[in-house]
């Protein structure tokens, strides 16, 4: 993991200072830790990331063979370093899932109930990233979220919370739909978005609000159901609403996710409510116009994949001119 130029000599001269510092071991691993917690907390390139697993490795060497609450906590912030780190294989996801798994061992024992309940939202998100990959199921993710929702409750963690009903919504998601259970999860996960837009706003927690407006939109547009029309409009509500924070402006990849996303909703509706049998050409031209839009900004930020998927669409719904367009995908988030 090799680091910048510059992160390496901000890395070198922290290390110098906290060698030279007249102190304990154990407050030698904190002030490793919160230099590794800055370096993590706003990375200007991958080298930070790379540098933060560094120290925090370094500061775990330093923990006391006493201080197991204190290493324990040093753990759990590796565990997020490594999470987040560009990697090429599952290799610092898999030690991510030791180190967040040994860590609660720890703080199970001795961590207060919000550090234990932050660890466990953490381990669900590494097994479902896991399970995403084909590499565990995807259960242990859920029992995870539902344990640490024992803790951040609506009441007392109502950003906490949202966040965990997100990811219980798209843990159920992402399992198979084949069957009646099936339907069960599918009902679940709409349910669990909508739990967690009742303790998040607009105003005072935007982001939370248009991440979890977007995945609404996309759970009711795929979701089995008589009523199908019902939920595409009302998931071009919820993109609506997940628009006024996701702006050209202020989070460009958002916005083109999401207006990806209402276009494909917007492809399989019909042009008029009353009169389905008419086609929807009007409805479909402005879903080409959206996606049109939403290739453009990933082509120029770099998301290649993202900007391929969305050409794909385009050229099967340019083909699709006619009533009753067939075209169906995958939202994104």
């Amino acid at each position: 993991m090799a680091a910048s130029s510059r992160t390496k000599q901000q890395v070198d001269a922290a290390l110098m200072a906290v060698e030279d510092a007249d102190t304990s071991d154990a407050d030698k691993a904190q002030m490793l830790m919160e230099i590794a917690m800055g370096l993590q907390q706003a990375p200007r390139e991958p080298a930070d990331l790379y540098a933060a697993v560094d120290l925090y490795r370094r500061a775990l060497a330093l923990v006391p063979m006493g201080e197991a609450l204190g290493g324990a906590r040093i753990r759990a912030r590796l565990a997020t370093a490594l999470m987040a780190v560009p990697a090429e294989d599952e290799g610092p996801m898999k030690a991510a899932k030791v180190e967040i798994s040994t860590a609660l061992a720890t703080l199970t024992a001795e961590g207060s109930e919000a550090e234990i309940a932050e660890a466990e939202m953490n381990l669900g998100l590494i097994c479902q990233t896991l399970a995403g990959w084909g590499l565990m199921p995807i259960q242990p993710a859920i029992s995870a979220y539902q344990r640490a929702l024992r803790t951040f409750d609506r009441a007392a963690y109502p950003k906490e919370f949202a966040i965990l009903q997100n990811n219980l919504a798209t843990a159920f998601m992402s399992m198979p739909f084949t069957d009646e259970a099936g339907k069960m999860r599918e009902a679940l996960a709409v349910q669990a978005f909508e739990e967690g837009l009742k303790v998040v706003s607009l105003i005072d927690h935007p982001v939370e609000y248009a991440m979890l407006q977007n995945n609404l939109g996309n759970a009711l547009q795929y979701v089995s159901t008589s009523h199908r029309v019902e939920n595409s409009l009302r998931a071009l509500d919820a993109y609506d609403e997940a628009l006024k924070v996701r702006t050209l402006r202020d989070m460009p990849e958002a916005y083109a996710n999401t207006i990806a996303n209402k276009a494909n909703c917007l492809a399989n509706l019909p042009d008029d409510m009353e009169n389905p049998e008419a086609g929807n050409p009007r409805n479909v031209q402005e879903a080409i116009a959206l996606m049109l839009e939403a290739q453009g900004i990933f082509q120029t930020r770099g998301e290649a994949e993202k900007a391929r998927s969305v050409a794909e669409a385009i050229a099967e719904l340019s083909s699709a001119l006619a009533p009753h367009s067939p075209f169906a995908g995958q939202g994104v988030h």
